[in-house]
């Protein structure tokens, strides 16, 4: 019998929870580095390509070599901006939670995909390892009702708490709830859709009250994992 949340549902315009972690248990994140190259694939795969202005950097002779080997990377890599959402993320020492919505069936498994292999490529070069990272095929389960959209983006960000802390001076790079409480902006970070359903003139009611209360996540257990 497959794993739990193995065998997916993909639909157009579906809103998921997307979770793996390392093979055997094992850390995937090792130190701050190993969380924003993470970081910056997203980033990578997240931001619109505006290929005519990297066309244009490129051809320009004033543009250093090392500039144009990472233009020409960006040129060939694959980019999900037009059909990949991402509402939430955190980042454990042996896991990682992705809150997404996607606007194609079958855009999250093309995304999913690239984001594993070339995390596992830096890894696997960095600490000269072989393997597979991740404990098999990610797990990605289909958001269906409005309390799960709401405790699910709660639960990714309480997760992290504990490593960033009340301040969030922990790695920067772990979850996106500072751009929740409007510490940084991140322009692949959607948080809008989330935010509109709290108060932003009442603490009492607003999304950092919400997250940092709630401590009762029954209402989503089909939706998230026991990691």
């Amino acid at each position: 019998m497959p794993s739990r949340n193995r065998v997916k549902q993909y639909l157009d315009n579906g809103y998921y929870h997307i979770y793996n972690r390392g093979v055997e248990k094992r850390l995937i994140f090792l130190d701050e580095q190993d969380y924003a190259v993470f970081v910056s694939y997203l980033r990578d795969y997240l931001s619109p390509k505006d290929e005519k202005t990297l066309i244009t950097k490129l051809s320009d002779p004033s543009t250093y070599y090392k500039d144009k080997d990472k233009i020409l990377k960006l040129l060939r890599l694959k980019n999900f901006a037009d059909n990949i959402t991402l509402l939430a993320y955190c980042l454990m020492p042996n896991h990682f939670h992705l809150f997404i919505k996607q606007t194609e069936a079958k855009s999250i498994d093309k995304f999913m995909r690239s984001l594993a292999t070339r995390y596992t490529m830096y890894f696997n070069q960095k600490y000269k390892r072989v393997g597979n990272l991740c404990q098999d095929i990610y797990k990605a389960v289909l958001v269906n009702t409005t309390e799960q959209f709401l405790y699910l983006s709660a639960y990714i960000h309480s997760q992290a708490l504990p490593l960033q802390g009340p301040t969030l001076r922990g790695y920067k790079y772990i979850s996106s709830y500072s751009e929740y409480l409007g510490i940084q902006q991140t322009e692949w970070i959607r948080p809008e859709e989330i935010l509109s359903l709290f108060s932003k003139t009442n603490p009492n009611l607003s999304y950092k009250s919400f997250v940092e209360k709630t401590n009762d996540f029954s209402i989503i257990q089909q939706i998230t994992v026991d990691i």
